[in-house]
């Protein structure tokens, strides 16, 4: 009998011990695809100067490249998250890898921006049906809270390595190739994905798959497009212009009456009501705020290397790699330091550093030494920056009831794509709403006609191109130069300076509002 007893205690050990081994090798995988879909964020950001000057791409142009992948994928997010449900997670998201890996060739291949941007908007949009299948795979296999808080960490941590490997390839590829090359490095990826999916991961839906709406899709992505265009473009049209005031109006209207008839569905794509629930609005405000931060520094921090510090695409990737190292280190520890004083003290203190590191970088000169204001305060960003994502993210989905998990899921992502667009899109034009007027009067002195300036004032690239084509022994040249490195540095200040503010009020916000949750053992408390 004793025997018996231990052999079946021993066997009901192994089992389980399988069960958990095999749960870990499935998060490797669905990392995997995460890694896929963020690297090509990031990778994109170092090439921004190099697709300016070879494209002749205008401040804008910059703007739309980045967000030209992200306003699609966030768009999106919820078609995938239903579809995934309906249709089966692994099926949907198995599908998408292989759309991102052909779209990515046709990027590749683009020999303008049009081209270019119609590519990166079809990326985003096979982007979208892999993000939230990973997600909500991820939260089914991990029934445990505690092991599921861990493995958000590691899935957060994923960020980090994209972050690390996307700067440096993609400044290697451009250094030594053609701009298409960056997307190339996708393909091998997507193989690895889509093998290791169909190997390890399991298929699922959810219990009562939500019908698919049309109509909520459209009213919702409409809004989100026309509210990130408006921003997007006017610094170019003048934010007081017909054009720029009648879209955001616009954006408004269908914004409400998304929410509007979202209300009155039975079976609504996003359910809103869900936002009524403060762990979840306030860990998705959190995760919107570090994307919105982190998004827009990127943007004009790869530009800052390569056009004011004089680095190679290659060495800007290197010089963002302290910020990757500490974010994949940080982030898992931020789900453990959530275990074990609560979401709300972590998350609030996570913004609060980020808007301390913004600041900082609110100070930084155009010769700032790398090894001292410019490496400190990217790596104080990278540790607040950690301590958000993956805490938020357990909070989003521990709210939520099975069924609504596929939509968690996909909400969950389109906060922070949302955020990381209008990051772009707000910080970019608050860069651009200095620098074009400032690069204008710096170089109206040089007697250059009225088109040369129209093309300078386009991006700090252009502004570079045509300084190299005058003389450099006039003091008027000099002066010009140096005024033209003011109004980048004055834009850059500015931006970050947004971002700081974005971060800290959210940091209070989130202390407020984030609930207080009783601890249990081995769970995530809130409080």
């Amino acid at each position: 009998m004793y025997r018996t007893l231990c052999y079946e205690v021993t066997m009901h050990r192994g089992k389980h011990r399988a069960e958990l081994d095999r749960r870990w090798l499935i998060l490797v995988v669905l990392c995997v695809t995460v890694f896929l879909v963020v690297v090509d964020n990031t990778i994109v950001n170092v090439a921004l100067p190099t697709l300016s000057e070879r494209l002749k791409a205008t401040d804008s142009d910059l703007q739309w490249i980045v967000d030209g992948y992200s306003l699609p994928f966030a768009g999106l997010l919820l078609a995938g998250g239903a579809l995934s449900d309906r249709l089966g997670r692994k099926r949907v998201m198995q599908t998408a890898i292989l759309a991102f890996g052909a779209f990515s060739l046709l990027a590749a291949r683009s020999t303008n921006i049009s081209e270019l941007l119609v590519s990166r908007a079809l990326m985003g949009s096979a982007a979208a049906f892999i993000f939230p299948a990973t997600l909500s795979l991820l939260t089914t296999t991990f029934d445990d809270v505690s092991q599921r808080a861990k493995a958000f960490g590691f899935w957060g941590a994923t960020s980090g390595v994209a972050v690390a490997f996307g700067p440096i390839v993609g400044g290697a590829l451009i250094t030594h190739f053609w701009f298409g090359s960056i997307f190339l490095v996708n393909i091998p990826i997507v193989l690895i994905a889509f093998l290791s999916v169909a190997a390890v991961v399991p298929e699922s839906r959810a219990p009562r798959p939500k019908r698919f709406d049309f109509v909520a899709l459209v009213l919702g992505t409409s809004a989100i497009t026309l509210l990130v265009f408006a921003i997007i473009e006017g610094p170019t049209w003048g934010w007081r212009a017909g054009s720029t005031l009648g879209l955001l109006a616009l954006s408004g209207v269908l914004l409400i009456s998304s929410v509007s008839y979202e209300l009155r569905r039975e079976e609504p794509l996003l359910d809103v009501r869900v936002f009524a629930n403060r762990g979840f609005s306030a860990g998705a405000a959190s995760i919107a705020t570090s994307f919105f931060c982190l998004f827009g520094f990127i943007f004009l921090v790869t530009q800052y290397f390569q056009l004011i510090k004089g680095y190679s695409a290659l060495s800007s990737g290197v010089h963002t790699l302290p910020f990757a190292f500490v974010t994949m280190i940080a982030t898992p520890l931020g789900a453990v330091f959530a275990i074990r004083v609560g979401t709300r003290y972590v998350v609030s203190v996570g913004l609060i550093i980020m808007g301390a590191a913004l600041l900082w970088m609110d100070t930084i000169a155009s010769n700032a030494r790398y090894l001292g204001p410019v490496i400190g305060s990217m790596m104080i960003l990278a540790v607040g920056f950690s301590l958000i994502t993956a805490p938020s993210t357990a909070a989003i989905m521990k709210s939520l009831r099975p069924e609504q998990i596929g939509a968690g899921a996909a909400v969950n992502e389109t906060t922070r794509e949302i955020g990381g667009t209008l990051g772009v899109a707000v910080i970019g034009s608050v860069f651009s709403s200095l620098f074009t007027p400032q690069v204008r009067t710096a170089l109206s002195r040089l007697g250059l006609t009225s088109r040369q300036l129209d093309a300078a004032q386009g991006s700090m690239q252009a502004a570079k191109g045509v300084l190299a084509r005058l003389p450099t022994t006039s003091p008027a040249f000099v002066h010009a130069s140096r005024g033209v490195t003011s109004a980048f540095m004055d834009g850059f200040h500015r931006g970050c300076l947004i971002a700081a503010i974005a971060a800290a009020l959210m940091g209070v916000a989130v202390f407020q509002f984030l609930p207080k949750e009783a601890a249990r053992k081995g769970e995530l408390v809130l409080v």
